[in-house]
């Protein structure tokens, strides 16, 4: 099994960005006086998802990917409320509403599983357990 080398590896940023293209396709149709509000939100908002998680994957440390997801997870349940929005003023149908709702819930399912286990302590890393160290004696007597 291949290991994770790069953010693009990761599936949770795959289905983000899957997310992205279902949201700029889905947001197209909407009023032309959207242009700048709810339809540029929701696309800003979707594109931040993907955006932390490789962002933070790339910062060099637990701490800063683990903040950074939490980003990306704050940014979903704003997505979430957004195509709530979307729905209720009718800008989607339901059947859109309701697919795309569903892929911002899947991602936000895969965020929390990814900082679950950042939260997790590390693992010992495999290897040669130290020796315990001898008192310190002189060769002088």
């Amino acid at each position: 099994m291949k290991g994770i080398e790069s953010y693009r590896d990761l599936d949770v940023w795959k289905a983000a960005m899957d997310l992205v293209e279902t949201c700029y396709r889905t947001t197209q149709s909407f009023p032309a006086g959207e242009r700048f509000g709810l339809r540029l939100q929701v696309r800003r908002t979707a594109v931040s998802i993907p955006s932390n998680i490789a962002e933070g994957h790339e910062r060099g440390s637990r701490q800063a990917y683990l903040n950074h997801v939490l980003i990306a997870r704050g940014s979903g349940a704003e997505l979430e409320t957004q195509l709530e929005i979307c729905r209720r003023l009718k800008y989607l149908t339901e059947e859109e509403a309701r697919y795309t709702l569903g892929q911002a819930q899947g991602v936000g399912r895969q965020l929390s599983a990814l900082v679950r286990a950042l939260n997790r302590p590390q693992a010992q890393a495999p290897g040669p357990k130290p020796q315990a160290l001898k008192p310190w004696t002189s060769s002088r007597t």
